[in-house]
This record gives structure tokens, sequence and C-alpha cells, in this order.
């Protein structure tokens, strides 16, 4: 098989490594991929963007490429699935009209609320001022969340009803999210805490994978802005196989059921954002991809079965195909530029993944990084994934840090308490 991997990121690494497992994979490529799949066995980076659908689909056809998976939430909310598809070529994701399940807040609430699934009540504003009063009016906690994309930074849990205002004026007033953005949800505040759910879906059947719990905070102890994503460890402890199999049943078949309702077949992958508080399981966000970097420890532990359950999901017949897990615990350290969510300087050399990559059972996954010779440079905020796998959660963490420790650059920073919750239970 030849496979087109379509992104730039650590997910997107993730993915080329695991296909990279599968003898049936004879060459892989990476469009725009970065410089760790450009040292990925059997991958090739492609020079072309993830949303030049034209130039993607002549290369497709030219290269004879079986499979293209899309790892970022742009490209399938601009339709990237729909212009392969018309085209005759098989692609693993969610069409234009399913991806709004992450494109759009007030799309998946009003999902949710249709196919009766436990989320938190919320409202729709259009405008600062009657957001505003709202927030006034109900107080804080609270949760601001724009309604479009936002590269995982779209979502404020105010504190304070400043912290509030403060959200609403820069998506309705400074439009730090683009001018199209317009549109806020507002939700009541859940206690509890944050896990994600992964699993592959043809649009009738569900293949759940393991439950992961990400880090979003750009701090230690869950303080400071959110970021795309700092750590995650699975499976994680807070959602037994009894939750799993509750998630499966109350929230991504009627999810769905009520997609299909609506004439949308959802292919690819169900990420559910859920709020866990004792027996209570709600949801928080829906994504139309693999998150990242859940996507990398979730990954880690999958025996077989990924390209057959790629392919499958693509083709809308998932019938029959297994994933097997292998029984280890996997864990993930984001490694970030200085300053990051906000801003941070690039361009740095970075030293030690050699060292890393060479500790047993641990993988530097590249998210912001380019190649320059032999050199490997940071070119983001988010910089390297530091994953490692071991028979409990214990070893796997401070394995992940073992990993860590080898590597350097400028300003580098990362949080030091990954799966400490996990831990703790």
């Amino acid at each position: 098989m030849k496979i087109l991997v379509i992104g730039s990121g650590g997910r997107e690494h993730a993915i080329v490594w695991k296909l990279s497992q599968d003898d049936r994979v004879e060459k892989i490529y990476a469009a725009p991929g970065n410089g760790g799949t450009a040292c990925e066995n059997k991958c090739e980076n492609v020079n072309i963007k993830v949303n030049d659908f034209n130039a993607l689909i002549k290369f497709v056809k030219e290269n004879h490429i079986d499979l293209t998976v899309v790892g970022p939430e742009d490209p399938l909310s601009n339709g990237i699935v729909d212009a392969f598809e018309k085209d005759g070529l098989l692609i693993f994701g969610p069409n234009k009209a399913a991806a709004q399940m992450e494109a759009s807040k007030a799309f998946a609430k009003d999902v949710m609320k249709n196919a009766d699934i436990a989320t938190a009540d919320y409202k729709e504003f259009t405008n600062y001022d009657e957001a505003a009063a709202y927030v006034n009016k109900k107080g804080a906690p609270i949760v601001v969340k724009a309604d479009g994309l936002a590269a995982g930074k779209g979502v404020t849990v105010a504190a304070t009803i400043e912290e509030a205002l403060n959200a609403l004026k820069e998506i309705f007033v400074d439009k730090i999210f683009g001018a199209e953005n317009n549109v806020v949800v507002i939700e009541d505040y859940m206690d509890g805490e944050e896990a994600t759910y992964l699993a592959f879906t043809d649009g009738k059947n569900i293949i759940p994978l393991s439950v992961s719990q990400d880090h979003k905070r750009v701090y230690d102890d869950d303080k400071g802005p959110n970021t795309g994503g700092m750590g995650a460890y699975t499976p994680a402890p807070i959602c037994d196989n009894k939750k799993m199999e509750h998630v499966t049943n109350k929230i991504a078949y009627p999810m769905i059921k009520e997609l299909e309702r609506r004439g949308i077949i959802y292919k690819g992958v169900i990420y559910a954002g859920l709020m866990i508080n004792g027996d209570s399981i709600k949801v928080v966000e829906f994504n139309c991809r693999f998150g990242d970097p859940e996507c990398q420890v979730v990954l880690s532990r999958i025996e077989s079965g990924f390209v057959d359950a790629l392919t499958a999901s693509a083709k809308g017949s998932l019938d029959g195909v297994k994933v097997i897990n292998k029984d280890m615990t996997a864990a993930c350290v984001i490694l970030i530029s200085g300053g990051y969510p906000k801003d941070y300087k690039s361009g740095y050399e970075i030293s030690g993944i050699a060292d890393a990559d060479k500790i047993e059972n641990i993988k530097v996954f590249h998210a912001g990084t380019k190649a320059d010779n032999d050199r490997i440079l940071t070119s983001g905020g988010r910089v390297l994934c530091v994953t490692a796998i071991s028979k409990d959660l214990k070893s796997t963490i401070d394995k992940a840090y073992e990993g860590v420790a080898k590597i350097s650059f400028k300003d580098m920073a990362f949080r030091k308490d990954i799966g400490k919750k996990g831990l703790n239970k």
C-alpha cells in the first residue's frame, strides 16, 4: 500500500510511525510533514499545504496512493473528504457536514440536545452586549467557547466574571479568531475531571480505542491558559471499562445516529471530550479527528488492526474489523517553546532527540520542528512529544521524563506533573 498522511504535527508523525510498522505499507508520504516524518522509515515529505486540495488530489492520482489519512481539523472542516470522494479517491475522515461536530460548537450542542446526550446547559450569542449581560447574570465560574475552529485555544474556563468578559471581548471585539468567528457558546461550568474517548466509526459501527487524559493548561496543577495539550496518558483510571461502554452506547452511538437522521454519515474518528464526576459523564466537546497529544499515546498502545480500521472506515465497512491494544500504559510530555500559547520565538537548534529515542520503549514525536541540513530546529509552539510505554503508569511517566531529560533547546519548557491525577487514583 501507498498512503498519504496530511498534516505537520505530532499527531501526524505518530500516524506515520504507526503506519510504517505494517508490512503491507510500502511507502508513506507526509504533506507537508515535519522534521520527524522526514526521518521516519518508509516516509517522504511532500511540500503541499493541507488546504491545497487540487494539488493533493493531483499528487494522489499521479503517485497511485491507495489511502489518504487526514490529521488536522482545518482541511476536514473545509471539505477535503468531499473533494477526494468526488474524484473517487479513498480518504479517512469525516466529510464537511460531519466535521461540523468540531467546526461549530453550536451545531454540536444542537446535535447533543436532540440525541439526548448529557452535556452542560448553554446559550448562543452573536454580539458582545447580550453575551456580557448573560455572564453578569449567571456569574462565575462559567465557560466561554468561540463557535468555530480556534486551534484548541477557543475555550475559556473563566474563574471570574472579568475573565469571561475579557474572553468575549477577544472574540467579538478584538476578533482574535477571525472576523468569521462571530458566534459564542456560553456554558454552565462542569465539575469533575476531563478525559478523551477515541473510537473508529464508519457511520454505523464503532470500534472504541482507549480513553486518555490530556493536560490542557500550560502550567503545573492545571494553571494558566489553555493550550493544544501539554501531555497525556492512557488508559485513564477515571474511565474504567464500564464507563467506557456507557460512553460508546450513550454518547458515541447516539451522536452518529442523530447525524444519520439528518442525512449525514460520519466516518473517521469520534473524539469525545468528557467531564467525569463520579458516575456522571457529560460531553465537553466533540472533535472530528485524533486529538494531539492523545493520538500519540493511544497509537502507542495499538498492537494490530490500525491500517485495517483506517481503510475499512473510509470504505464504510468496519464490521468485523478488530483493533488490538497492548496491555500496557502510555504517557507523553510535550516540550514547548517558552511563551507558548502566547508569543514565542522559533529557529533554535534542538539537541538530544537521538539520545532520547535510544532509550527502550521511548519515541520522540516531532510537532513544531523543521530539518535544516543535519540539524533539527524549533518551528512552533509545541515542539516535541516525548512518549513512553511501560507496564504501569508510574514507570511509564518516569520513563517519559527520563527521555525529556536528554533533550534541550533555548527557552524549552514543559509540565512536570503529567499523569499525576492518574497516579492519585
